[in-house]
C-alpha cells in the first residue's frame, strides 16, 4: 500500500479534506471564495482567462479570503491547425448553419486555450496561490521549479496508474485520481485511448498502491456515501464539481440549470465536439445527432471556433442544445443552495 499521509491541514492548510473541481465557464473566484471560507479548497479555473481577467480573480481571491485557494491551468501543446480538418468540420455544421441563418464564411478562429507559461507565471507569482493545480499534464521543470519556489503546493490530473506515475515522478505534490464519471475534460496526457480509463472506485486504489504522494479522489463523488466511500479507498481527500453547479455563487447558465433540474438532463456523454478533447456534459442534440465523438473535429481547442457562432445564436433562443454543458454521472447532491451550505452538508463525512 502506498504510505501517503493522510489529508491534514497541515497539508493543503484546509479544514476539510474536500477540493471544489475547478469549472471553466460556469465560476469564477466568488464560488472559490466561497468553498474556502466554508472548510474546503476552492478553485479557480484560468485556462479561459485573459490576462487582465486572471489578474482580476487573482485580486478578488486575495482580497476576499485569508484561507487556501487552488488556482488551474492547462498544460497541454498547442495543435498544429489543419486546414483540410477545419474544412470537414465546417462541412459537418453546414446543415445547422442553414438552419439557423449563419454564414460560415464569416466565422473567425476562436480564443483557444493557452497552456501555463512562463507569462502567466509572471503573472500569477505576485498572488503566489497556495494551490497550483494542472490539467492534462503538467508544465515544464523550470515552470514546476517556480511556481514551488512560491510555496504552492502542486497538484496534478491522472486517468491512469500510469499517468499518476509520470506526474509523481516529475513533481506532483498530491495526484486527482479522476474517474470515467467525472464532469469536463478528461484530465488524460499520455494516452488518448480512452478505454485505458478506469471509473473512479477501480482507478483509486491502484493509484493509491502505485504511489507515494497524497491522492485526491475526483468523479462520480457527489454525497457523503460517495466520499466515504473514497476516504475507505485510500484517498485523501476528495473533489467534486457536479455538486456544486447549481450553488447561489455559480454562473452557470440558465439553459445548463435548468437541464440539471430534469431528468433528461441526467443523460451525460464524452464527447469531443465542442472543444475538440473528450469531456463529459449533458447530452444535447448535437451530441445525438452528429454522435459524442467525432473524427472530424479539430484537434483541441481548435473545434470551439466552427461551433461559436451556432452556439451563440441558439443560446439568444434559451437553448442549450449546441452547448456544452459538463457535468458529472452523479446528480445525487445537486441542488440549488450557497456553496457554504453544501459543504456543510458535505462535512459530515469526514
Amino acid at each position: 500500500m502506498s504510505t501517503a499521509a493522510p489529508f491534514a491541514p497541515f497539508f493543503l492548510g484546509t479544514r476539510l479534506p474536500l477540493i471544489q473541481a475547478p469549472m471553466a465557464g460556469v465560476q469564477g473566484a466568488r464560488l472559490a471564495v466561497a468553498v474556502s471560507e466554508a472548510g474546503g479548497l476552492g478553485s479557480l479555473p484560468a485556462a479561459m482567462l485573459s490576462p487582465d481577467q486572471l489578474r482580476t480573480e487573482l485580486q478578488a481571491l486575495r482580497d476576499d479570503t485569508t484561507k487556501p485557494f487552488n488556482v488551474n491551468f492547462f498544460a497541454h501543446t498547442p495543435p498544429v491547425p489543419d486546414d483540410a480538418r477545419e474544412a470537414r468540420w465546417r462541412d459537418r455544421l453546414g446543415p445547422y448553419y442553414a438552419e439557423f441563418g449563419i454564414d460560415p464564411t464569416q466565422i473567425k478562429p476562436g480564443p483557444g486555450r493557452a497552456p501555463f507559461s512562463p507569462e502567466i507565471a509572471d503573472l500569477v507569482e505576485p498572488f503566489a496561490p497556495p494551490v497550483v493545480s494542472f490539467h492534462f499534464g503538467l508544465p515544464p521543470a523550470d515552470l514546476i521549479a517556480r511556481v514551488k519556489g512560491w510555496g504552492s503546493k502542486v497538484l496534478g490530473n491522472a486517468t491512469t496508474v500510469d499517468e499518476a506515475l509520470w506526474l509523481e515522478q516529475h513533481g506532483a505534490d498530491a495526484i486527482i485520481a479522476q474517474g470515467w464519471e467525472a464532469g469536463g475534460h478528461r484530465g488524460h496526457f499520455l494516452s488518448h485511448d480512452l478505454t485505458r480509463q478506469p471509473g473512479t472506485f477501480a482507478l483509486l486504489p491502484q493509484i493509491v498502491r502505485a504511489v507515494k504522494v497524497p491522492v485526491i479522489a475526483a468523479g462520480g463523488i457527489a454525497d457523503v456515501c460517495g466520499i466515504r466511500a473514497a476516504l475507505a479507498l485510500g484517498a485523501s481527500a476528495v473533489q467534486l464539481g457536479t455538486a456544486f453547479l447549481l450553488a447561489e455563487e455559480a454562473t452557470t447558465s440558465a439553459h445548463h440549470r435548468a437541464a440539471l433540474r430534469e431528468p433528461a438532463g441526467r443523460h451525460t456523454a464524452v464527447t469531443n465536439l465542442f472543444t475538440g478533447r473528450p469531456a463529459r456534459g449533458i447530452v444535447n442534440r448535437l451530441m445525438r445527432e452528429i454522435g459524442p465523438l467525432s473524427e472530424d473535429a479539430p484537434e483541441f481547442p481548435l473545434a470551439t471556433a466552427g461551433l461559436a457562432p451556432l452556439r451563440a445564436k441558439v443560446e439568444s433562443q434559451g437553448s442549450g442544445e449546441f452547448s456544452s454543458m459538463w457535468a458529472g454521472q452523479n446528480f445525487s447532491a445537486v441542488r440549488e443552495a450557497p456553496a457554504a451550505t453544501i459543504v456543510a452538508e458535505l462535512s459530515v463525512a469526514f
